[in-house]
């Protein structure tokens, strides 16, 4: 498995914990970096990594700003991307199994040691069930191929 991670300024020392969690499972790591030492945007790590995954260059990201949220919305705007923010072991789980994450956002303030290990371990291992959660998918996926419809009171 090839993971693409990035982080802005805020995430860091989370993206340095999260490289090495991943190299420890034999995963390949494309480290995009970000912030090395100042501020960085963070919709250009989110593009960088969301771009990777969108053309399956990368088969998964994990993307790590203050919160997750910014990285987050700027992911989900390349085809096929699915990103959310996972808090804990659980999220993760189901993240994988029910709606077959392929992004993960973290947040580099808010998420502790203790939490980040077994979370990123649980998003790694964990399949998707596909089933019934398959068809929810491809119903996102038919979103993504929608061209917009103008109303008729954005006239």
């Amino acid at each position: 498995m090839r993971i693409a991670i990035g982080s802005d300024h805020r995430g860091l020392d989370m993206r340095r914990k999260v490289a090495n969690i991943l190299a420890e499972s034999d995963i390949q790591v494309i480290d995009l970096g970000g912030a090395e030492d100042g501020c960085v945007d963070y919709p250009d790590i989110a593009a960088a990594v969301a771009r990777l995954v969108s053309k399956g260059k990368a088969d998964r990201g994990i993307l790590i700003c203050g919160t997750g949220l910014g990285m987050c919305i700027a992911a989900n705007k390349f085809p096929g991307v699915r990103a959310a923010p996972c808090h804990d072991e659980m999220m993760a789980e189901i993240s994988r199994r029910h709606n077959d994450l392929n992004v993960l956002c973290l947040s580099g303030d808010l998420l502790g040691d203790r939490t980040l290990r077994p979370l990123v371990q649980t998003w790694i291992t964990t399949e998707f069930e596909a089933g019934r959660h398959a068809v929810r998918i491809g119903k996102i996926s038919q979103l993504e191929s929608q061209k917009p419809v103008r109303h008729p009171a954005d006239v």
